[in-house]
């Protein structure tokens, strides 16, 4: 997938250097057995320096209204062609095609012990079921007047539930039919 993705990468990183600064984001994330890797993405937003950097001002969530994303990013981010780089974790093993969303740290914190546990058994993934049923977790964290505090206390709560009926049930064919339904959610928007 890598190769085939690669001429699309090469023009996704030469139109984020023209949007100006770094065309790549890397960001901490917890992966199976509570190991942490640093996760590829094409950067979306700009920062005082051009550079988004973990630990760095704002919330880890991110809205529609978000004044730090470019325009560029919106489109990649509309399109979840920002999260294609993370084919390179797939291939350093840090990630699979299908899993449990690696989380930030600080949301790791906030699963109950033993759904942490679970859910941290496995190799998270670029899609899964919580992906495709918050394909637009960012227009409804826009509607929140806080949206960490929405993302908190409604929406990972949610997805917690996902990954663990995932991590119970996973399968071949179901990570087919997993894979099959975000291509069909990224192409119908």
């Amino acid at each position: 997938m890598l190769v085939v993705a690669s001429p699309l990468l090469l023009v996704l990183t030469i139109a984020a250097r023209l949007d100006g600064g770094q065309a790549m984001f890397r960001q901490e994330r917890v992966g199976k057995g509570g190991e942490r890797f640093r996760i590829h993405k094409f950067r979306t937003m700009r920062e005082a320096d051009g550079v988004r950097r973990p630990g760095s001002a704002g919330p880890a969530v991110t809205s529609d209204t978000d004044a730090r994303i470019t325009r560029l990013g919106r489109v990649l981010r509309a399109t979840k062609l920002d999260e294609l780089p993370q084919l390179l974790d797939v291939l350093a093993g840090d990630m699979s095609l299908v899993g449990p969303r690696p989380e930030v740290p600080k949301y790791v914190e906030c699963w109950p012990p033993e759904a942490r546990e679970r859910i941290l058994s496995v190799r998270p993934g670029i899609t899964d079921p919580a992906s495709i049923a918050y394909r637009r977790e960012s227009a409804e964290l826009a509607l929140a007047a806080d949206p960490e505090s929405h993302y908190l206390d409604v929406v990972l709560p949610r997805k917690v539930e996902m990954y663990l009926a995932y991590v119970e049930s996973r399968s071949f064919a179901g990570d087919l039919r997993i894979l099959t339904q975000t291509v069909r959610a990224v192409l119908t928007g």
